[in-house]
C-alpha cells in the first residue's frame, strides 16, 4: 500500500466528498472509504468505477480529502491521473462528473470514455 500526494493520481472537490459522506448514511456505510477505478466497458470502451469498501489492496494507493480514504489500484491510476471528480446537481440532473486529460473521447452519459 502506498501513499501518494493528490496531485499525483485524482483530486475529489468538496462538493464530491460531500455527497460521497451522504451516500455512506443512507446505505449504511460509515466507515468505509472509496475506491475509484477504470474498468472495461461502456460507450466508449472505458468506464468509471466507484465502490465502497473497507480496506486497501496491497498495491493501491491510498490518498485522503478531508477524512475521506480514498483507493486507488496501480492500473486504473494510469487512466486516472489528473482527472478530477465533482459532484453537480442542478436544474439539468445530478451526478458526479469526470474531468479526465487522459480521455480522448468521451460520450454523452459522460461516465465512459477511451484513453
Amino acid at each position: 500500500m502506498s501513499t501518494a500526494p493528490q496531485s499525483q493520481v485524482i483530486q475529489l472537490t468538496d462538493s464530491a466528498r460531500d455527497h460521497v459522506y451522504r451516500l455512506m448514511q443512507r446505505e449504511k456505510k460509515e466507515g468505509s472509504s472509496l475506491r475509484v477505478s477504470v474498468v472495461g466497458g461502456g460507450c466508449s470502451g472505458l468506464s468509471y468505477k466507484m465502490a465502497f469498501e473497507e480496506k486497501p489492496a496491497e498495491a493501491d494507493k491510498v490518498l485522503n480529502f478531508n477524512g475521506l480514504q480514498v483507493f486507488v489500484d496501480p492500473r486504473s491510476a494510469l487512466f486516472l491521473s489528473g482527472i478530477t471528480i465533482d459532484y453537480v446537481d442542478g436544474l439539468n440532473g445530478s451526478g458526479f462528473t469526470y474531468e479526465n486529460p487522459n480521455a480522448k473521447r468521451s460520450c454523452g452519459c459522460g461516465t465512459s470514455f477511451s484513453a
